[in-house]
């Protein structure tokens, strides 16, 4: 089956919906309709300040990426300038609240019941749920 040829306003159409992808969720989201768009387009043409809102998701889009290379250089950039003693001294606080946190799950899970005569041998629970090893 051959395909029929487009008229070439239409092409040029199909290729500023393609350079701004907004358009189509547009159009699925049934906020607008192809032919109010494409009339719209050929009317105001690319440049109007109607396809604005199109356009910004591509500035954003770029300043998103370069958002997330500055946050990933500001964490390489802590990593480097921390203390090994200092970081030993967070991971042992955390490490004791999530012990408590877990004690006080434990107690509410048990519903105040206690197991009866012995039948059921109790485990002993290290004292954290991390082992660290100084060097």
């Amino acid at each position: 089956m051959s395909k029929t040829k487009l008229h070439p306003s239409v092409e040029k159409f199909k290729e500023f919906v393609k350079q701004n992808p907004l358009i189509i969720k547009e159009v699925r989201e049934g906020n607008a309709t192809w032919q109010e768009l494409y009339e719209d387009w050929y009317l105001l043409g690319e440049e109007d300040s109607r396809w604005d809102p199109y356009r910004e998701n591509k500035d954003n889009t770029q300043k998103t990426e370069e958002k997330k290379s500055d946050w990933m250089g500001t964490i390489m950039g802590t990593l480097k300038q921390m203390d090994a003693n200092q970081m030993q001294g967070y991971i042992t606080n955390l490490s004791q609240a999530l012990s408590a946190v877990q004690g006080v799950i434990s107690q509410f899970q048990g519903g105040g019941q206690k197991p009866s005569g012995g039948s059921k041998p109790s485990m002993t629970k290290p004292s954290s749920p991390f082992t660290f090893k100084k060097d």
